[in-house]
């Protein structure tokens, strides 16, 4: 029996989100997710996924996955600082470090884990946190947990993040600094400015961490964002996820051996959950080895990503800032957006719409993720919907 007080909670709230046009609905894929779904027996042209290089299906990783299965089994039985670390996890972990050019790296369960547990390994109260304004949900929730002083910065706002770490440095009051920020922006695509951080960093002695959970497969031909940039050897954690380009699931930090032992120590989630499965481990490792024995998986999908953005523009959309595959549709009004998504599938587009709270209000927007598996052909038919539901909504 419900509780009277949560009922109510949980109607009027839920009423209230569907009024203002911010419920989504959770559909259900039959089969694997792919360039092209099945959702209740229809086929869709997939631009929802993360799975830029299309490795979540890539029989390789498949294969990989199923031997590690027998020989390890469905589980590692244990978190990893008891026995639950296999040769096959720290095989992944070295190949992490190696692709990231760091001294070692450390697997988490979720890139979610990751900056729950890496940010309060080494961040506590009386240290302070600049962070983009703009960063993604897990980073606010790890830089909460901490326990520092949270210090919004201007999202990539050079002039703002250099005067705040001025001022809270030469304040004294702090014991230590970190700036964070994303490597890729998810809703917006644009790109973090390493190469002006580090050299703000270096000049107020901060700690630097970039989440590069949309850089890692897409950016510096799939190392990452700070790879893009040549500094790696600069940035003092890297983290990013395995379930993204990677075609897996799973997250990690790359840097110095000395900031992963501390974190294989002091990282909670680390600790306290059992390790990732020895499948994803090895269909991890597989993926990492195919993105650097074969660039054209990342080169395809930038192709393929110029190509729809360009065509997208062409029509009359806003894509906003991206400078990245992620290709925003901005639509601005919430319930439109919805509206808007709603269209789109029922003609043969899967594209959902992104409004508040994960993009600010009177920025809705349907997200569009081309990639590597995506056919030309594809391409042109969704466009010729996009365009066919624009002009019928009023949009273009």
């Amino acid at each position: 029996m419900v509780a009277d007080s949560l009922a109510r909670f949980l109607e009027e709230n839920l009423i209230a989100l569907n009024d203002k046009g911010l419920f989504n609905t959770i559909d259900v894929i039959e089969g694997a997710n792919g360039p092209e779904i099945m959702i209740e027996g229809r086929k869709l042209i997939n631009f929802a996924s993360n799975n830029y290089l299309g490795f979540a299906t890539h029989p390789e990783l498949i294969k990989a996955e199923i031997e590690a299965a027998e020989t390890y089994g469905v589980g590692a039985g244990a978190v990893r600082t008891i026995n639950g670390t296999l040769d096959i996890h720290r095989a992944l972990e070295q190949k992490i470090a190696e692709f990231k050019g760091t001294e070692d790296a450390i697997a988490f369960q979720s890139g979610f884990n990751c900056n729950m547990g890496a940010i309060s390994a080494v961040m506590k109260k009386g240290d302070a946190i600049l962070s983009d304004e703009l960063n993604h949900a897990s980073i606010i929730d790890g830089c909460r947990l901490s326990g520092a002083k949270i210090i919004r910065v201007k999202h990539q706002d050079m002039a703002d993040l250099e005067a705040k770490a001025k001022e809270v440095t030469e304040s004294g009051e702090y014991n230590k600094v970190m700036y964070i920020t994303d490597g890729v922006f998810s809703m917006d695509g644009d790109v973090a400015k390493i190469d002006e951080i580090v050299s703000i960093a270096k000049k107020y002695n901060l700690i630097t961490y970039v989440d590069d959970a949309h850089g890692s497969g897409v950016m510096g031909a799939g190392a990452g964002t700070v790879k893009h940039f040549h500094m790696q050897e600069h940035i003092d954690f890297q983290m990013g996820t395995l379930s993204k380009a990677i075609g897996v699931v799973g997250g990690y930090v790359a840097g110095s051996k000395q900031l992963i032992t501390w974190l294989k120590s002091q990282a909670r989630p680390f600790l306290f959950s059992t390790s990732l499965t020895p499948g994803a481990a090895a269909a991890a490792l597989k993926s990492i080895e195919l993105m650097q024995n074969n660039p054209e998986y990342v080169e395809k999908l930038w192709e393929n990503a110029n190509y729809f953005k360009g065509k997208l523009q062409a029509i009359g959309y806003d894509i906003g800032v991206s400078e990245t595959p992620i290709t925003p549709v901005i639509i601005g009004d919430e319930a439109l957006a919805q509206t808007f998504s709603k269209a789109l599938i029922e003609a043969g587009v899967y594209a959902k719409p992104i409004v508040y709270p994960t993009v600010p209000l009177g920025t809705g927007r349907i997200r569009n993720m081309p990639n590597a598996a995506h056919t030309k052909e594809m391409m042109d038919h969704a466009l010729a919907i996009y365009a066919k539901v624009g002009k019928e909504l009023g949009i273009i």
